[in-house]
C-alpha cells in the first residue's frame, strides 16, 4: 500500500520551523519570570517555575546538558536585549527532582471535542550506569537499569494525552488506570496489543466510559468463559477470531491504529533520545514530561495529511 502526502510545501516549512531558534517572550512571561515573594518562614525563591521549564525545555530540545543549556538561555536572552536572570545547572537539577513541571496534555484535552481513540503501548528508556560490556568484558557486575515508559496516544491528532513512567519491573497491563485518570475527554474506542488482555483493563475502560469499544487481541490459546457476561466484548473477539480469522477480526476492529503509537515511540526516541539524562526519578519524570510536550508542540508545527495512493490495473 503507497500513501501520498498531499500538503508536503505546508508540511516541509513546518518540518523546517521545528529548528528555528527564534524565540518570542511575551509580557506575561517576563512579569512571571520571578518567583512571587514568599508568605511563610523559609528562603525566597527566585525562579519561577515557567523559567525552569523554559530552561530545561531549550535544553531538552537541542540536546543540551544543564551547564550548556545555562550558557544558551544566557546567550539567547542577551541577544534579545532582556535583563533576565537565567537558572544555574545546580538549581536546574534541584528545582527539576523536586517539582512535577506541567505539560500541555490538559490543554490537549480542553481543546477535543467529542470521544477520542486512545492507543496506549510502553517503552523501555535507559538511565545512567555501567553499560552491559562492562560485565561481559570486565566480569564487573553491571549497574544498568531502565525505567518503562507508558504512552496513551490520540488516534484521531497523534497526541500524547497522558504518559506515567514506572520502574521496569511494572507491568504493562498495571498502568492502564493511571493513564486513563488523565483523560477528561470520553473515550470511543481503546486499542492496545495483547499484553493488556485481560478482565482489569476491560474494567478500567469500562469505568472510564462506559460504551467504549475495546480492541485488545485475545491470547491465542483463548477460550469463551463459561461464567462471563454474554455480551462481553472480549468473548465477542474470540468467537469473530474463531470464525473469521485474526486478519479479518484486525481488519474489521481497526487495530491495524496501534501502529500510530508505535511510530509515536518512535519519535520519541529519535528526537528527545533513548536514554535519560537525569539522575533521580523525580528528574526523569519532569524530563519525560516536557519530551512529550516538546513532542506534542513539533507535532503542531508540521502535520502530514496522507491519502492511499489509487491504484490502476491494466
Amino acid at each position: 500500500m503507497k500513501c501520498q502526502v498531499t500538503n508536503w510545501a505546508e508540511y516541509e516549512a513546518g518540518l523546517r520551523r521545528r529548528g528555528s531558534l527564534m524565540l518570542w517572550m511575551t509580557p506575561e512571561a517576563l512579569s512571571s519570570w520571578q518567583a512571587p515573594k514568599r508568605t511563610t518562614r523559609g528562603g525566597q525563591p527566585r525562579y519561577s517555575d515557567l523559567a525552569i521549564e523554559t530552561a530545561l525545555t531549550l535544553g531538552l530540545v537541542f540536546g543540551l546538558r544543564l551547564r550548556q543549556t545555562e550558557g544558551f538561555l544566557t546567550s539567547v536572552l542577551t541577544l534579545m536585549g532582556l535583563d533576565l536572570a537565567v537558572p544555574d545547572h545546580t538549581t536546574l537539577s534541584r528545582r527539576a527532582s523536586k517539582r512535577r513541571l506541567p505539560d500541555g496534555r490538559r490543554q490537549h484535552q480542553a481543546r477535543g471535542k467529542g470521544h477520542v481513540h486512545v492507543l496506549i503501548d510502553s517503552t523501555g528508556l535507559e538511565i545512567y550506569g555501567a553499560g552491559k560490556w562492562l560485565e561481559e568484558k570486565h566480569g564487573a557486575k553491571s549497574r544498568r537499569n531502565w525505567r518503562k515508559l507508558h504512552l496513551a496516544l490520540d488516534a484521531g491528532s497523534g497526541d500524547i494525552i497522558a504518559h506515567v513512567m514506572t520502574d521496569q519491573d511494572a507491568g504493562d497491563a498495571s498502568q492502564v488506570e493511571a493513564l486513563l485518570d488523565q483523560i477528561d475527554a470520553p473515550i470511543g474506542q481503546f486499542t492496545a496489543d495483547g499484553a493488556y488482555d485481560g478482565s482489569p483493563t476491560y474494567d478500567a475502560v469500562t469505568w472510564h466510559s462506559a460504551g467504549a469499544m475495546v480492541v485488545i487481541p485475545p491470547r491465542a490459546n483463548a477460550v469463551k468463559r463459561p461464567d462471563a457476561d454474554p455480551l462481553s466484548q472480549r468473548d465477542r473477539h474470540i468467537a469473530a477470531i474463531n470464525t473469521d480469522g485474526r486478519m479479518k477480526w484486525q481488519a474489521a476492529t481497526g487495530y491495524g491504529k496501534r501502529s500510530l503509537v508505535e511510530t509515536a515511540i518512535g519519535r520519541y526516541k529519535s528526537i528527545i533520545g533513548y536514554r535519560l539524562r537525569a539522575r533521580s526519578f523525580g528528574a526523569q519524570q519532569t524530563e519525560v514530561s516536557i519530551g512529550c510536550a516538546v513532542l506534542n508542540r513539533m507535532l503542531a508545527c508540521a502535520r502530514p495529511k496522507s491519502v492511499r495512493c489509487k491504484t490502476v490495473t491494466a
